[in-house]
């Protein structure tokens, strides 16, 4: 490609709200333009990184026997009814109504879809197993879409689907996705780690997400120093401390707390440390009211409470709701004096605080000196709070938990038979007799790999790209276009690495030398040619490697065999 022919647009500097290397530098370098907050339109450099992204997911689901299928941007809302998402998908899908009144969204995810079309033309067990997987556009109605290409509002995203007739062969269909997973972060060279996680709105088991580490990070994961257990943070867990038992002289007292509401409110008033405070958190579920018991100085993780509680809904109880149960307003909640019907779950972490604070369950008043049997009882203990940094491993004995900041790539979901016994995806099997399909899911952030790239592999000059994923192999850089002779061995050069195979962004532009190597910094193709003074004193051409900065000189004959040899170096 002649650069003088080639849509290149870079920067200076990237705009001001720009906030991290990636953003900055797929901006900068002419790859993406913003269009509104988190809506990119992708230039021509940028297409080409990110098709040569989705070759290799390509080349890796088909080699695992997945089949490629577009499905629409348009979802029925009559779908999605159909599974129970309409109303509950989180965050809410973007929406819109055509002129006959009939409601659709735009697809966030394509459980509905697939499934749908899958019901209409599966029926037998020998057309089984199954995976069929798109690369496609998808919309998420993000309140504050960041960081460029890790939080947008549009995005490309790979969504495959694997149907089976039982359980065994679903396991097999996800180690197929999950070492196809594993192939195509190793060929974009991203090291990625596989963690435990949430299945979220999507739904399943077995959920396993394929982070990179990164500062600039959006997520949260926790790792084990001692032993290979690492989680998000939505599912971590951390070893539960011993029990012990409560202080005998102890006697709970009613204090007055006016207007002290929050935990830093109370403590300071009381002088005590948040450690030393229960937090009582009222929910209501499909079986009726929960009171949920978290150390003061700890978060609960909702995830966890609403795995042990495993009910069709959980929100928190609305003012009126928590009025109505414990007499007071928001904020003066606690475990002494609820109704029975209301179910206490504790974490593991109250089992080892003697004398502690609670709400009163009173407007302005709360209990000191509160022990548990004494005072309350609790009807389950759960791990309930969100793991911190420093946390005992639960998984070894002698292993401490690390945070660390992370983006998510990809995704796999043992889903079972949620959708395709809502939405009747079935088969008969040899003996005629009807079942749903047992399903998988798996998706991998197209988009989102583009940036997580630029995150790895950049410096201070520009981008760093892995060949599998550059916009360009090597880049020839003709310093003196008015020279005749040079031109000749650059367009000759040019015209032989083409031969061999290699893409090759050739600036033939009347521009500086110095313009020339900080734009080819800044794109950063993997091998940077140059042809200028040495090439018309010694014979030779200046060769360097983008990744480590390694500079060599090779001959004209030898050229075309030296920028082989950097491209297969890594």
């Amino acid at each position: 490609m002649l650069a003088s022919q080639y849509y290149i647009r870079t920067l200076r500097e990237a705009p001001a709200e720009a906030e991290i290397a990636s953003h900055r530098l797929l901006l900068r370098g002419g790859f993406i333009r913003p269009v509104g907050a988190g809506i990119f339109n992708w230039l021509p450099m940028g297409l080409r990184v990110l098709q040569r992204v989705e070759q290799v997911i390509r080349e890796e689901m088909n080699a695992a026997g997945a089949h490629e299928v577009l499905m629409p941007v348009l979802h029925p809302r009559e779908l999605w009814e159909r599974s129970g998402r309409w109303d509950t998908f989180a965050p809410t899908p973007l929406r819109v109504i055509d002129r006959a009144e009939r409601e659709f969204c735009l697809g966030p995810t394509h459980e509905e879809v697939v499934t749908d079309l899958v019901a209409m033309d599966l029926d037998s067990y020998r057309e089984i197993p199954a995976t069929l997987y798109q690369i496609q556009v998808k919309f998420r109605d993000e309140l504050r879409p960041r960081a460029g290409l890790i939080r947008c509002k549009e995005f490309i995203m790979k969504d495959a689907y694997s149907f089976d007739r039982d359980r065994e062969g679903l396991d097999r269909s996800y180690d197929a996705m999950f070492d196809a997973y594993v192939r195509i972060f190793e060929r974009l060279n991203l090291p990625v780690v596989t963690v435990e996680a949430e299945a979220g709105s999507i739904g399943g088991t077995d959920t396993r997400e394929f982070m990179l580490l990164s500062e600039n990070g959006e997520d949260t994961v926790y790792m084990c120093d001692s032993c290979d257990y690492a989680s998000n943070s939505e599912c971590a867990t951390s070893r539960a401390p011993q029990p012990i038992e409560p202080a005998a002289a102890s006697t709970r007292e009613l204090v007055d707390t006016p207007d002290a509401k929050t935990v830093e409110q109370v403590t300071a008033m009381l002088g005590v440390t948040p450690d030393r405070l229960v937090k009582t958190l009222l929910f209501r579920s499909d079986e009726g009211f929960i009171a949920a018991l978290v150390r003061g100085d700890r978060a609960l993780n909702d995830f966890k409470l609403a795995r042990n509680v495993q009910g069709e809904e959980l929100r928190m109880a609305n003012d009126a709701e928590v009025r109505e149960l414990t007499g007071a307003r928001v904020g003066f909640a606690g475990p002494v004096g609820l109704p029975d019907d209301v179910r206490i779950i504790a974490d593991h972490e109250v089992s080892a605080l003697s004398d502690f604070v609670t709400g009163a369950n009173q407007d302005d008043a709360h209990f000191v000196n509160v022990n548990l049997g004494a005072d309350f009882e609790v009807d389950d203990w759960a791990d309930l709070r969100e793991a911190c940094h420093g946390d005992a491993c639960a998984h070894c004995a002698t292993g401490t938990l690390e945070a660390h900041r992370c983006i998510e790539l990809a995704h796999v979901f043992k889903l079972g038979t949620k959708y395709s016994s809502a939405m009747d995806a079935t088969f008969r099997d040899a003996e005629g007799t009807e079942s749903p399909c047992i399903m998988g899911c798996y998706g991998i952030g197209v988009s989102r790999i583009v940036a997580a790239l630029v995150e790895q592999y950049h410096d201070d000059s520009g981008i760093m790209w892995p060949r599998e994923a550059a916009p360009f192999d090597a880049t020839i850089l003709l310093l003196s276009p008015d020279d005749d002779e040079l031109r000749a061995i650059a367009d000759n050069l040019y015209s032989d690495l083409g031969d061999r195979g290699i893409e090759v962004l050739y600036d033939e532009r009347d521009a500086s030398p110095g313009v020339k190597f900080a734009e080819a910094d800044l794109i950063g193709c993997p091998v940077r040619v140059v042809v200028g003074r040495t090439t018309r004193n010694e014979g030779k051409v200046e060769l360097r490697r983008r990744a480590d900065g390694h500079d060599e000189l090779a001959s004209l004959e030898d050229a075309v065999d030296a920028v082989l040899r950097l491209l297969e170096s890594r």
